[in-house]
C-alpha cells in the first residue's frame, strides 16, 4: 500500500490516479469556495479540494485533524 509520503512526491494527475486505484472515498463537504473530498489511504485520510468555479482541483493534502474543517466531518462520520 502506498504512504502519504510516497504519494506527496507524485505529479498532481498521478495522485489523483493513485487515489482513484488504492484509496477508499469517505465523505464530502463544502468548505468555502471547495468541494473537499476525503479518502482514506492505508491508515492515512487524504483532503482533495475541488474548486467547482474552475473545474479543477487546487490541492491534495493529509487530513490536519487540527484544523477548524474537522468540525465538519465529525457531523458526519467518526474518524479513528
Amino acid at each position: 500500500m502506498i504512504s502519504w509520503a510516497e504519494l506527496k512526491k507524485k505529479s498532481l494527475n498521478d495522485k489523483v490516479q493513485t487515489l482513484y486505484k488504492h484509496a477508499t472515498f469517505v465523505t464530502a463537504i463544502r468548505y468555502y469556495r471547495h468541494k473537499v473530498n476525503l479518502y482514506l489511504l492505508g491508515n492515512e485520510y487524504v483532503e482533495v479540494f475541488v474548486n467547482h468555479k474552475r473545474a479543477m482541483i487546487d490541492k491534495i493534502d493529509l487530513l490536519d485533524r487540527s484544523h477548524s474543517r474537522m468540525k465538519f466531518y465529525s457531523d458526519q462520520i467518526k474518524l479513528s
